[in-house]
């Protein structure tokens, strides 16, 4: 059996092949992100998925693409994890920017491959290799235009009385802004990211408003600015995006796109279709 995960930092979508490529099953857990989680709450969350437990000692290949998987250190952490869950597996771990570009690029093909999900991303890949010009330091300091990002803003706008006041009271209504709440959920709760993606859903529900518009159209272009731009070949050569900010702001991202005179690439909710068929191509 083979097993092909794309993890984020909120979920991890997960498919199992036979050895000639035809799907067993397809399940989900929370996000297994290192940076972020200990290994005794990462070993809980694959132990409470039933289809994981029932077939984890038929596992020979693990294929895991995952946020927060950047450094040695984290990739390793995570093998010894995979190895002692699936005994009779051999893991191979990535960062999830390779998943972006093995379900956007083809091999051989240029590209600039972005994720906008929980957290964000950007890397170009050669057609053979991925280069990085910016090292993430995660949710705190960096994911710009990202689920996160968003989420921190509008609280951030909220409690300096820089969101209009009726955009305010709808979001007053939507979410528990009482500071002991959002403070017990940045500081000692675990995945504050993912805490701050789920206010994102109210600027995407809301993005007619003037406001919403333009906390989008900012947060869009400081992304391009940042990420996409370090990149010489930037203007030259397909951009490709993959994460729920990117597909539900699609036609944000592709307005921002034209305004920059970049060239759109593809847009995908999420990757693991396109993991799928890479690694049905490679069997």
């Amino acid at each position: 059996m083979i097993l092909i995960v794309d993890s984020g930092a909120t979920k991890s979508d997960w498919i199992a092949l036979d050895e000639k490529g035809e799907q067993l099953f397809v399940t989900q857990t929370l996000g297994l992100s290192p940076e972020v989680l200990t290994k005794e709450v990462i070993e809980d969350r694959l132990a409470n998925n039933f289809e994981l437990s029932k077939n984890k000692e038929k596992v020979r290949q693990l294929y895991f693409y995952g946020a927060g998987c950047g450094t040695d250190r984290m990739k390793n952490f995570l093998k010894t994890i995979f190895k002692d869950f699936f005994p009779n597996a051999k893991a191979e771990v990535r960062e999830d920017t390779y998943a972006a570009i093995y379900a956007t690029t083809k091999i051989g093909r240029q590209g600039i491959v972005c994720i906008l999900g929980t957290g964000s991303n950007c890397s170009y890949y050669d057609g053979h290799q991925l280069i990085q010009k910016v090292t993430s330091l995660g949710y705190i300091l960096m994911d710009d235009g990202s689920g996160n990002f968003f989420g921190r803003k509008l609280i951030r706008d909220y409690y300096f009385h820089k969101m209009p006041q009726d955009l305010g009271m709808k979001f007053a209504k939507e979410y528990d802004l009482d500071a002991d709440v959002i403070k017990e959920h940045l500081y000692k709760q675990p995945n504050p990211n993912t805490y701050l993606a789920t206010f994102a859903r109210f600027i995407i529900e809301n993005k007619e408003h003037p406001y919403c518009k333009g906390v989008i159209e900012k947060g869009l272009q400081q992304f391009v600015n940042n990420y996409i731009m370090q990149y010489e070949l930037a203007t030259k050569v397909p951009v490709s995006f993959v994460g729920s900010i990117a597909h539900f702001l699609q036609d944000e991202l592709k307005a921002c796109i034209e305004r920059n005179d970049l060239i759109l690439g593809v847009i995908r909710r999420r990757p693991i279709e396109g993991l799928v068929e890479f690694h049905r191509d490679t069997i």
